[in-house]
């Protein structure tokens, strides 16, 4: 019997035999901003299934690491649902199709696995003849065992338009155990338990127009993903994935912990599963830098991490338990990926972290039920509507499990179906609103181009200059023109850094100037604004491009600055700061990074004085080709997508700092000449940014700045060497100022307090105090407020004051809210002032935007006091 690991390396090493390149899973981080987190198998090669990019070889196979979250509700409740899989696959771009993705796959099934060939049933597309004939005719597959579905079971597309095809799928009959009988078939009712699919073959090859009719694509796709959760539980011989070897073992050593057995209670497994998927998501999630938030992908795992610890709760473990778990997790999966053990330490961390905030969160849950039953009661009810039990589980957290095990204990009812009808409408709104995987067609035009011409050859590394011969032009608007041409020196927006500008001469005078540089597919699109003369970029003539220097060389020196910072800032933080962003222009450099907490001013000091460390040593940069082989063995560091290219341009410092990189750098650090921190900020929970400046642009920062001390120095009468001193003693004087005006604005208050008793009025033996000021400050008017009560014991004390806008305080002594709400009485009076407000029945403020208006509303404030009292 094959382990999980084993049917991994296997599969690897069948498409290998194949002439497949293996390429190693990329991050859930896709690199695609359409997409929140890399969802399926093909996710990491989706320019090349559009012809954005050329592949780097046209036969790929992955072990690619996915998280959906669409029906989170069901991991745990079935026995194939999950947040976190792995996804097998093989890939061709233009290169082989149907034929051999049918019989490599089902070879791969029936000869290495070893699995029944009578248990095996395909589908393919109501109208795809071909499939059905190929699965015949190179497999020997048994017709009757093919069915025919429509398209929502075996048509692919990316949306509405774009790139679409059919499906043929691989199932595996689990026998009459789970449901049918024996003359059931694939597609028939209540067989969804007994049918499993565990390979998808989709067969891109159309592309879906406007009008609805299909053209066919450039290049046809072959696209396959077969969920190897699934295959280990067929090959292993379990009904449930969550019995497999990759699985099983956090089942049971949360069970451990829990003190429970799995197999015992459906309950117990129900929650135990759910921590296992939900344990591996997570550290899967944060080893790729996704830190909790209450957005984007952080949201997604603090909700995965979460429903974890709930479902802890629910087994009775009131400790932490879920950061001690990742070391069974790290050792399942640390064969196939070993950075897990390297970044354990910073995972536990944030686990740990997130796992204290949220139990504090659970026990403020305990006390919103108790409050929801209690107003229950005083209704005289004996339930909790659906709205209750999932606002509680939505706003605060709070597990229905949880909910109804406490309504049971105060013999309260709860009603499941009205949960679970508003879980429902949720869904619904997720299902609208699902990640897409694909995007429209591939670009007709660059992909016609790129056959024909191939790619723009790129001198910029070389040389500034470039005669050229032009292929292409495109008029984009009264003065500007899209032009491509065989070669050029401008370097296209790319990795964060801008194109390079400069100017396109024709060899008849006319001349341009090149604002812009795109690149899609190694075709480089120059934007030119023509200046001097009239438009004669004519295609087949020549050209002469001239890239700006000084623009080229400020660049420069802060591309290779963001290298030098990305290495400190892993000296200085962790090893566990990878890039989430950069920009690299003319005049700054941005750098977003994963960090789970601000950079300290020291940290900043540390970093900013390491990087002109760097500068001062004068190192040289050393820029190489290289396999990807190679580039690992020297320890470069991959982002995006540079990692599948075939040859890899590595960028080093000395050994300082050693990256896969496309861009432009220094000869020297030395060029670099100055290296300036001009902010640090949180831009999303867990991501910091740093912005920075080098050479003459930081050489202006620290100028302006010691232009600002001067200018201080001046104004408090020191100078610049004893500033930091003045500063404190200024500062300490003022403290001091400000607690002397406190304490006289206290007994101001006071004063006014005791002149004011000859205004106060009886209401019907209640004792009444309405008054109006002039410039009063809110804080004033509450001391006024505490200090009249303090004074009147029983009472009812209304201010406002006028300060261009209207300010309002209502005192209420506790005996007479019952009769008198000062939160319900401040609210009439801050509407009149065209404001609004509340606050609590013994005390509330509140504003309103017309000053004017606070006459009328104190005289209206008499009123209402004789109407209630």
């Amino acid at each position: 019997m094959l382990t999980g690991n084993e049917i991994r390396e296997k599969f690897i090493e069948f498409f290998e035999s194949k002439n497949h390149r293996h390429f190693e899973s990329s991050s859930l981080i896709p690199d695609d901003p359409t997409l929140l987190l890399t969802v399926a198998g093909m996710v990491p090669f989706k320019p090349y299934f559009l012809g954005q990019k050329p592949a780097p070889t046209p036969r790929v196979t992955t072990f690619q690491k996915c998280i959906r979250t669409n029906d989170l509700e069901n991991v745990g409740r079935t026995a194939r649902h999950h947040t976190f899989f792995e996804m097998l696959g093989n890939f061709s771009f233009g290169d082989y199709f149907k034929k051999e993705a049918i019989t490599w796959s089902y070879e791969f099934i029936t000869e290495v696995l070893k699995l029944d060939k009578n248990k095996l049933w395909v589908s393919v597309y109501d109208t795809d003849d071909e499939a059905e004939e190929l699965w015949v005719s190179e497999c020997n597959f048994p017709r009757e065992r093919i069915v025919r579905l429509g398209e929502d079971d075996n048509w692919w597309a990316a949306g509405p338009t774009g790139s679409c095809g059919p499906c043929s799928e691989i199932y595996v009959d689990l026998g009459i155990e789970f449901g049918g009988n024996e003359n059931s078939k694939l597609g028939d009712p209540d067989t969804d338990n007994r049918f499993i699919e565990i390979w998808n073959l989709v067969f891109t090859e159309w592309n879906r127009m406007e009008d609805g009719h299909l053209e066919p694509l450039p290049k046809k796709n072959i696209d396959t993903g077969a969920g190897l959760e699934r295959i280990a539980a067929v090959v292993q011989g379990k009904a449930n994935n969550f019995e497999t070897d990759l699985l099983f073992p956090i089942v049971e050593e949360m069970g451990k912990v829990a003190g429970v057995k799995y197999g015992v209670d459906p309950k117990v497994d129900f929650s135990l599963k759910v921590i296992a998927d939900h344990g591996r998501a997570v550290t899967f999630l944060i080893n790729d830098g996704v830190i909790p938030s209450n957005e984007g992908r952080g949201y997604v795992l603090r909700r995965i991490l979460r429903r974890a610890v709930r479902h802890g709760r629910l087994l009775g473990v009131k400790e932490l338990f879920l950061s001690d778990l990742l070391d069974v997790i790290v050792n399942l999966m640390k064969g196939s990926y070993p950075e897990l053990e390297t970044n354990l330490k910073h995972i536990k961390k944030v686990v740990k972290i997130e796992e204290e905030k949220f139990s504090n969160t659970l026990d403020l849950g305990i006390q919103h039920v108790m409050n929801a039953i209690e107003e229950a009661k005083n209704k005289g009810e004996n339930f909790l509507s659906g709205d209750v039990t999932f606002k509680l589980y939505d706003t605060y957290g709070f597990p229905y499990e949880l909910t109804e095990e406490i309504c049971e204990e105060n013999e309260i009812k709860v009603y499941k179906n009205e949960f679970d009808q508003k879980m429902e409408e949720q869904r619904e709104l997720a299902r609208s609103s699902r990640e897409v995987v694909m995007e429209k067609g591939q670009d007709a035009f660059i992909e016609t181009f790129f056959d024909e011409h191939g790619k723009t050859i790129f001198t910029g590394y070389e040389s500034l200059k470039e005669t050229a011969k032009i292929l292409f032009v495109k008029k984009l608007d009264e003065d500007k023109f899209m032009v491509i041409t065989d070669r050029t020196p401008f370097y296209a927006e790319s990795g964060g850094q801008e194109a390079d500008f400069g100017t396109m001469i024709s060899g008849t005078g006319s001349s341009g100037v090149v604002i812009d540089v795109k690149k899609q597919k190694d075709i480089f699109m120059h934007t030119v604004k023509i200046v001097n003369g009239i438009y004669n970029l004519i295609e087949g003539t020549e050209v002469k491009l001239s890239v700006d220097a000084n623009r080229r060389a400020a660049i420069s020196k802060n591309h290779s600055a963001t290298h030098l910072l990305q290495k400190a800032l892993r000296e200085v933080l962790g090893t566990h700061v990878q890039q989430a962003g950069s920009l690299v222009s003319a005049d700054r450099l941005r750098f977003d990074f994963n960090h789970y907490e601000a950079v300290t001013d020291e940290e900043l000091e540390k970093v900013e004085r390491l990087v002109n460390a760097k500068i001062a040593e004068a190192v040289s940069s050393n820029i190489r080709e290289m396999s990807m082989d190679e580039a690992k063995k020297i320890g470069a560091m991959a982002l995006f997508g540079d990692k599948y290219q075939d040859v890899v341009r590595v960028v080093s410092f000395g050994d300082f700092s050693t990256e896969l990189c496309g861009g432009i750098h220094v000869q020297n650090t030395s060029e670099i000449g100055l290296f300036k921190i001009v902010s640090e900020t949180g831009i999303a929970a867990g991501v910091r940014r740093i912005e920075a400046q080098t050479g003459y642009h930081a050489y202006e920062t620290v100028k302006t700045m010691e232009k600002l001390i001067d200018k201080v120095s001046k104004v408090l009468k020191t100078d610049a060497s004893k500033l930091e001193e003045k500063v404190e003693k200024v500062s300490e004087e003022l403290r001091n100022s400000l607690k002397e005006i406190e304490e006289l604005k206290s007994k101001i208050a006071t004063y006014e307090v005791s002149s004011l008793f000859e205004q106060v009025t009886e209401i019907n033996g209640v004792k009444v105090l309405v008054k109006e000021f002039e410039n009063k400050e809110s804080d004033s008017l509450r001391e006024i407020v505490d200090k009249a009560k303090d004074k009147l014991g029983s009472c009812i004390v209304v201010l406002g004051a006028n300060n261009g806008k209207a300010i309002f305080a209502v005192g209420v002594t506790k005996d007479l809210t019952s009769k008198v709400k000062a939160g319900d009485l401040v609210k009439q009076l801050a509407i009149i002032a065209g404001g609004n407000g509340g606050g609590r029945p013994d005390f509330a403020q509140a504003g309103g935007k017309d000053g004017l208006k606070v006459k009328e509303a104190l005289e209206t404030a008499k009123n209402i006091l004789t109407e209630k009292l």
